[in-house]
Order: structure tokens, then sequence, then C-alpha cells
């Protein structure tokens, strides 16, 4: 396997599916599909491959096909050291003398922005399909390439490989590049005190890129600065990220009538989180706001979460400078366009508690359950999320903010791993446990297994001293404080 370059930040798994997918020992034209939202750092880990490898890498811009088809000539004829650009005919053409280059070892072919080329050439799947089946099948090993196309718009890239898609069945690599976990990203922000790293977590989440490229490298010099760097940042109209937002949004090629989403962005960011909630909030019925959500979804702004215990989903935004746009900027984005940051930011910071940070640090937790529970809860894991349990003597519903559950088997009663509730600014006590164990028993009663069922309780704030009583008789009671989720 090529080695990683010490300049990549974590990316282990990443890096090792790509570089061994380029060095593939197969005797033909392999394909493969990147795809993740935009400043992921796919481009990043593609130059990289490319360098390392000696790989071709052709990013696209917006353009037409004769002037792409240019660029990509003009780009080929650098690579193998000519000074003149290759005329090609058009993309038949340039596929076939790529895949003509010397055979003696596997040679990646890196196309970047693919949604670019194809929008200017929409052929260009079918031409590509035709091009590595004919190597793939007709001609055995008369090319080595390695075919790699990649994409930021998710809307696009998901239907490269579906239903009737000329390249469906072609992939031998589809790798997603997401945002770095928490926990990665706290060390990638050199943060080590960990109620800071998960304040600028809900502000700025795990994309790579908004580091150094949108704050020019200014990074909370310790939890007190955090205010400080939120207005410098982030509400300072002078920055690469203020209207980043925005941007985030406008980049969609699906995305037709900005105005609809950003509503419907703001309905789930204020707590509407049903598609009942999200079309009272906005003034629609629930029929027309179908096609407006399907497209976020698409578009991987917006994720549909069933409820644990109940047929019943959520909606949440996942990408965290998103939730904080829609809840804290656009309200005051006159205010904040004419630089009364730090105005906006001292009537605003409670509302972040509430509104962002809050519903954010239950996030944090289902994803520590979700990536570490095998370290805490017994048995493996088959669902992480949040839930409802109708208590019928109260006619109450209880919350549960992270249920762990086991794999579904059938016939089988559904193991309980965990239960948990989540506090951020709030010192939890004995009740809290309460709540959940009377949850457990609710669940047993309905059939699930809850022998082995952790009760965890999750707080920024802390617990009281009687329930780390409760807590040091019980092993299956688990207290998981900020420095607990950081490891």
């Amino acid at each position: 396997m090529v080695a990683k370059p010490d300049y990549i930040f974590d990316r282990d798994w990443e890096w090792e599916a790509l570089s061994s997918f380029a060095e593939g020992t197969q005797a033909e034209v392999a394909f493969g599909v990147v795809s993740g939202r935009r400043r992921q750092g796919k481009t990043f880990l593609l130059k990289a491959l490319a360098e390392a490898t000696g790989g071709f890498y052709f990013e696209a811009t917006e353009g037409t096909s004769i002037e792409s088809l240019r660029l990509f000539g003009m780009a080929m004829a650098r690579h193998q050291g000519s000074p003149v650009g290759y005329p090609f005919a058009d993309w038949r053409d340039a596929l076939e003398f790529f895949f003509s280059l010397p055979k003696d070892r596997p040679l990646p072919l890196i196309l970047d922005e693919f949604p670019y080329l194809m929008k200017a050439e929409p052929a260009l799947p079918s031409i590509l399909k035709q091009e590595i089946d004919l190597r793939g099948r007709t001609h055995r090993g008369s090319s080595l390439a390695r075919v790699l196309i990649c994409g930021s718009a998710l809307s696009v890239m998901g239907k490269i490989l579906s239903g009737q898609a000329p390249l469906r069945g072609r992939a031998r690599l589809e790798l997603l590049v997401q945002p770095l976990g928490f926990r990665e990203a706290a060390r990638f922000w050199g943060i080590s005190d960990p109620r800071l790293a998960a304040l600028v977590h809900a502000v700025v989440g795990g994309t790579p890129a908004y580091r150094d490229e949108f704050t020019a490298g200014d990074l909370p010099a310790s939890l007190e600065d955090f205010d400080g760097w939120v207005v410098r940042t982030v509400l300072n109209r002078r920055t690469s990220i203020f209207r980043e937002g925005r941007h985030l949004l406008a980049e969609e090629s699906d995305i037709r009538d900005p105005a609809l989403y950003h509503s419907v962005l703001a309905a789930v960011a204020e707590g509407n989180s049903t598609w009942g909630g999200i079309a009272g909030h906005i003034g629609y019925k629930s029929s027309d706001i179908a096609h407006p959500i399907n497209v976020l979804e698409d578009c991987g702004l917006l994720v549909k979460e069933k409820d644990a215990f109940k047929s019943a989903s959520q909606y949440r935004i996942t990408e965290p400078l998103i939730s904080f746009y829609q809840a804290i900027m656009r309200p005051e984005w006159t205010d904040l366009g004419i630089g009364h940051a730090q105005e906006v930011w001292d009537r605003s910071r409670q509302r972040f508690l509430s509104k962002v940070m809050g519903p954010h640090f239950e996030t944090l937790c289902r994803e520590f359950a979700l990536r570490h529970a095998r370290e805490v809860f017994p048995g493996g894991v088959g669902e992480v999320a949040a839930g409802t349990v109708v208590d019928p003597a109260t006619r109450k519903q209880i919350q549960v903010d992270v249920a762990v559950l086991g794999p579904a088997y059938p016939n089988e009663a559904r193991g309980v791993r965990s239960l948990g509730e989540a506090k951020w600014d709030k010192v939890m006590g004995v009740r809290h446990l309460q709540r959940l164990r009377r949850a457990c028993d609710l669940l047993a009663a309905k059939g699930y297994d809850t022998s082995r069922t952790v009760l965890a309780c999750y707080s920024g704030a802390g617990f009281d001293e009687q329930l780390q009583a409760e807590a040091r008789k019980d092993s299956r009671v688990l207290l998981a404080d900020l420095p607990t989720l950081y490891g």
C-alpha cells in the first residue's frame, strides 16, 4: 500500500481504500466513485493519491463540453510532459488515449468535480461505461487504468450508480468522505478542553476546511475565548465562513427555490423536526413539502432518523454550521451585515445554548454510543437513535435521547444495550435515572431484552452526589461527562 503522506490528518481508512484501489492487481480497468459534501478534503486526498502514484488528476470546472475537453487535453499533455495540449476530438477519443498509456503498472485517472463534466456532456457516463467494458471483457489486460470519479453534488453522484444508470454495477470502490468525528475534530483543531471542543463542534462540526481556509487559522485560545472567537470568525462579515451557511445550499444544483429550502431548514433548526411540524412552521400543506425535503435528503443536508421504539421519524440537519446559521445568523442577518456581530452574539448566546448546543450535544452523545459503544456496553450494536417510550400509567411519553439497540434477529427479543438521557447545561440527578429505569421496565414488558441494559446519563454540567452514589452501587449505571465522551 502507498504510504499516507504525513501532511494528511487522520483519514487512515479512506487512504487505505484509495491506495488499495489504485494499486489493485486485477489485470483490467477498475472503476471507483468518491463522493462527499464540500470542504471535507476529497480533493486534498485525491491530489495526494495522484502525486504518490504518478496518476493523472483533472479537476473539472463549469463550462461547455468543448472547453472541458480542451482543458482535459492540456492537463493530460502536462502529465505526459508534452508542451502542446492534446487535441482530442471527443471524450471517447480522450478516454481511448488514456487507456492506451503504458500498461506495466496500475495508473490512476482521477476526474474530480465529475458532475460538471456530466452537465456539459450528458453522454459521458455511457461513454465511460463502454470503454471500461471494452477493456474488461473484450480486451482484458489491455489497460491497467484505475478510473476514479469524484463529486460533491451528492444528489448527482447518488444517481450515477443507481437504477438504470450506465455505470451501475461497475464500481469496485464507493467511498463516501464524511466529516471528521467529534474526537478527531478536537485533535484537528488542537483543542484539549472537551467543553470548548464541544462548543466549537456545534458551530463548525468536523469539516476540515473551516479551520484554516475559512477562519484563517483563528483558533479559540481557551474556553473563555469561545465567545470572542465566534464574534471574530463566524459572525464577522469579513471572513469566508460568514456566508458559508448560505452558500452550502446555493451550491446544490437540484435546488431551484432557495427561499423554500431555507425555510424548511429554519423550521428544523427551530425544533420542528417532524413532517407536519415543518409544514406548519412554514405555512405549507404537508403534501407540498415532499420535494424540498427529498432534495435536502439527497443533498446530504437533512437526514431522516427513525424513532427507536415507535413508527415515527424526525428530521435533523447534518451540517452544524447550517444549524448555527439558521438559528442564530439568519434572523439577525441585517445587523450582522452592517457589522454588529458583538451585539448580535450578546443577545443570541442563550438562544445558541438552547436551540443549537442542546440538540447538538444529544447528537454527540449518540455518535459516542455508535462509535465507542463497544467500550462501555456489552454485546453488538445494531442501531443508535433517539426513542420515545409511552407510559400507559401516566399517559405520558418518556424521551430517550440515546437508545442503543442490539442487532435485530428473527424470532428473538431485541436487545436494549443502553438507554440514555443527555443534558448539556443541567446537573443531572437521580430523577433522570429513575425516568430511564421506568422506560427500561416498560420496554421489558413489551418484549425487549433488557437483562443487560446500561442506563446512561450524559451531562455537560456534571452529576449531583446522590446520582454519583447510585452509579457507584450499580454497575449498570453509566455517568458520561465530557472527558468521558472525548476519551
